[in-house]
C-alpha cells in the first residue's frame, strides 16, 4: 500500500494495510507529530498563534504541546492579526523559524500588508542578505455554518506575490513532510490546510522526512483524462477516478501539493498522454489557481488538448450558512465525474 494513497477514516486505512507494518496516523496528528518534532530538535522554532494552548490545539494540531515545551515555545496571541503577523516576521529575521498559526484562512486578510509588503519583499529588498524564514498555516474548510466569513478559500491572494510559496496538502504524509520543508526553506510560506482532510488517515513515517517543494505527484494514473485536484479536492477526484473506472474511463488525478510553485511540468505531460483536463479547485474560478494552470497550458502546449478545459469550482457567490444551501453550494465527486465525462464527449 503506497504512501501516496488517500484514506478517509481509519477503517479504510487498516484495510488496506491489512498485513503490512505500515504505520497510519490522520492529517491533523501528522502535522502535530511534524510540529512536535521540531520544536524538541531546533530551538529556533516556535508556535504562535490564536487557541494554539486551547484544550483543542487548533483542531487536534497543537494540542499539549504548550504543555510539553512551555509557554515561551507555544503561546497564545491575542485577537491581533496584523500586530502578531509583524511580530512573527520580527522574529523570523532574528533568527527564529516561527510557525504562525491562523484557525481560519479568512483571517489572512486582516495580515496582508504585512505578508505582502514585508515578509514577502524583504529578501529582495535587502539584496538577498535577509532571509524570512516564516511559515503561516492557515485552514480552510466547510459544513458546520461558519458562511461567507470563516469559510473561504484564499490560496489566489498569495499566489499572485512573488516571494511567498503556497502550499496545499491533501495527504497526511505530506503534511508531515511539507510542513517541515516549508519551516526549513529560508522563505515566507503560507500553508492552507482542509479542515475536511484532518482526519483522513494515510501511511506517515516516524523518521523525519521532508517532501519537496514544488513537486506535485500522480496519486493515480489513467489514459482518458487527467484531473487536477487540489487540496481536499485531489480526495474528491481519487473517489470520482475509481467511480469512471467501473464505466471504462480510466483517469489520471495529479496532486500539485504546492500552488506556488506549481509543477507544470508534471501536468504537461499527463495532459500530453490523456489530452484532456480537469481542474477541481476549492475556491471560486476568477483569477484562480486553476485558472493559472490553464494560462500555462495554453502558453507552453496549447497543441495538447484534445477538448476544452473544464473547471470545477466553488459558485461565484459567498459562502452560505444554511446547511441545504451548503450541501449545493460545494463541488465534489459528482461534479468531477460530469466534467470528466463532458471532456470525453467533445
Amino acid at each position: 500500500m503506497p504512501w501516496t494513497k488517500i484514506y478517509s477514516n481509519k477503517e479504510e486505512f487498516e484495510k488496506a494495510a491489512a498485513g503490512s507494518t505500515l504505520r497510519g496516523i490522520t492529517y491533523k496528528e501528522a502535522i502535530l507529530e511534524a510540529t512536535s518534532r521540531m520544536l524538541e530538535q531546533d530551538k529556533s522554532v516556535f508556535v504562535i498563534g490564536e487557541g494554539v494552548d486551547d484544550a483543542g490545539g487548533v483542531f487536534g494540531t497543537t494540542k499539549n504541546l504548550h504543555l510539553k515545551f512551555g509557554k515561551d515555545r507555544v503561546m497564545d496571541s491575542p485577537l491581533a492579526e496584523n500586530g502578531i503577523t509583524g511580530i512573527a516576521i520580527g522574529a523570523a529575521i532574528s533568527g527564529m523559524r516561527p510557525i504562525l498559526v491562523h484557525m481560519r484562512v479568512d483571517f489572512l486578510p486582516l495580515t496582508l500588508d504585512q505578508i505582502i509588503n514585508h515578509a514577502a519583499k524583504w529578501h529582495y529588498m535587502f539584496g538577498g542578505k535577509l532571509s524570512v524564514p516564516l511559515v503561516v498555516r492557515a485552514i480552510i474548510g466547510r459544513g458546520w455554518g461558519s458562511a461567507a466569513q470563516h469559510s473561504q478559500s484564499l490560496p489566489s491572494l498569495f499566489t499572485n506575490i512573488p516571494g511567498l510559496r503556497v502550499l496545499m496538502p491533501a495527504t497526511p504524509y505530506d503534511a508531515k513532510g511539507l510542513l517541515r520543508a516549508a519551516v526549513y526553506d529560508g522563505n515566507p510560506v503560507i500553508i492552507i490546510e482542509h479542515r475536511w482532510l484532518y482526519d483522513h488517515m494515510g501511511h506517515v513515517p516516524e523518521d523525519d522526512y521532508t517532501v519537496p517543494i514544488g513537486k506535485g505527484i500522480v496519486r493515480r494514473e489513467g489514459k482518458d483524462a487527467t484531473v487536477v485536484g487540489i487540496s481536499y479536492m485531489a480526495y474528491e477526484a481519487m473517489r470520482a477516478a475509481e467511480a469512471l473506472s467501473k464505466e471504462g474511463i480510466e483517469t489520471e488525478v495529479i496532486d500539485p501539493r504546492t500552488v506556488k510553485p506549481l509543477d507544470m511540468g508534471l501536468i504537461i505531460e499527463s495532459v500530453k498522454k490523456t489530452g484532456r483536463l480537469v481542474i477541481a479547485d476549492t475556491g471560486w474560478k476568477e483569477c484562480s489557481v486553476g485558472a493559472e494552470i490553464v494560462a500555462r497550458i495554453m502558453e507552453e502546449s496549447c497543441g495538447i488538448l484534445k477538448a476544452p478545459v473544464v473547471r470545477v469550482n466553488l459558485p461565484e457567490t459567498p459562502t452560505p450558512a444554511s446547511p441545504a444551501l451548503e450541501k449545493a453550494y460545494y463541488p465534489g465527486v459528482d461534479h468531477i465525474i460530469s466534467a470528466v465525462k463532458k471532456t470525453i464527449q467533445k
